[in-house]
């Protein structure tokens, strides 16, 4: 069976999840905006609650987003849409929103500043942000872990990767605070992600995130002894509920000011 991303994803990030569907605080009449929504998991939940409002999640992955419109149609949800768009810099229509969320999908703006300013004037005030968001890698082992085995490297030396761009609450802080945004806080989440319930699924999937042309290259005996670290890594991190490893994140809750 061929590697499905986004089924790995929602497992993956499962236990992160239901903190994160408990921060939300959706109402029935909310329009509400899923910033990077991948295959729509947090979109479709929003729409259930939001029965009378209406969900718009946007993505750059066609991919992704046609899993989301394949899922959400089959489960009957006429209230959420999927639209390709760059949330840096697409044109939403102005004090729409009620309530704007991203599920890991603001980490890689080019722009943060000038993404976050855009996402403020598509909020009406006082509309409420909810954002989960990876705190430090060092605090991440599935990153530390991975790289010591695969030798990868997610940013330039000295640089933050950007998937941990988010994760400083200070540096965050002040870009939603000169986005336009007040009442800021930062939850802490610590809770295991889930690579797969044995040792050969958790191979499999981290083969095609991470060595299907995406990872340095290296043949031989080196390409060899890269795949015996890697299962060894993966088997001490069997536990009776699969392959984990341990991550924090933040709930990052903020209020669209004026």
């Amino acid at each position: 069976m061929a590697f499905n991303r986004a089924d790995f994803y929602d497992a993956e990030l499962r236990r992160l999840d239901e903190h994160f569907r408990a921060a939300l605080g959706v109402a029935p009449a909310d329009r509400v905006l899923d910033i990077g929504c991948g295959a729509g998991q947090s979109a479709r939940q929003a729409a259930r609650i939001a029965v009378q409002g209406s969900v718009v999640g946007v993505d750059v992955s066609d991919e992704m987003l046609e899993v989301a419109r394949r899922r959400s149609a089959a489960q009957g949800l006429g209230n959420v849409v999927f639209e390709r768009a760059d949330a840096q810099t697409h044109a939403f229509a102005a004090a729409h929103f009620d309530l704007c969320v991203s599920r890991f999908g603001v980490m890689f703006f080019a722009d943060p500043l000038a993404a976050f300013s855009n996402i403020a004037r598509a909020m009406r005030p006082s509309a409420r942000l909810v954002l989960m968001v990876w705190q430090s890698r060092e605090r991440n082992a599935w990153a530390t872990a991975m790289q010591g085995v695969l030798g990868s490297q997610d940013g330039q030396a000295g640089k933050t990767p950007p998937a941990f761009s988010l994760g400083d609450p200070a540096v965050t802080t002040g870009i939603l605070s000169a986005a336009g945004f007040a009442s800021i806080d930062f939850a802490d989440v610590h809770e295991p992600v889930f690579y797969g319930a044995s040792v050969g699924a958790a191979f499999e999937a981290v083969a095609a995130l991470f060595l299907a042309g995406s990872g340095p290259e290296v043949s031989g005996a080196a390409a060899e002894d890269r795949l015996r670290r890697l299962r060894a890594l993966l088997e001490a991190h069997l536990t009776a509920d699969g392959v984990l490893f341990d991550s924090r994140a933040w709930i990052v809750t903020a209020r669209r000011d004026g």
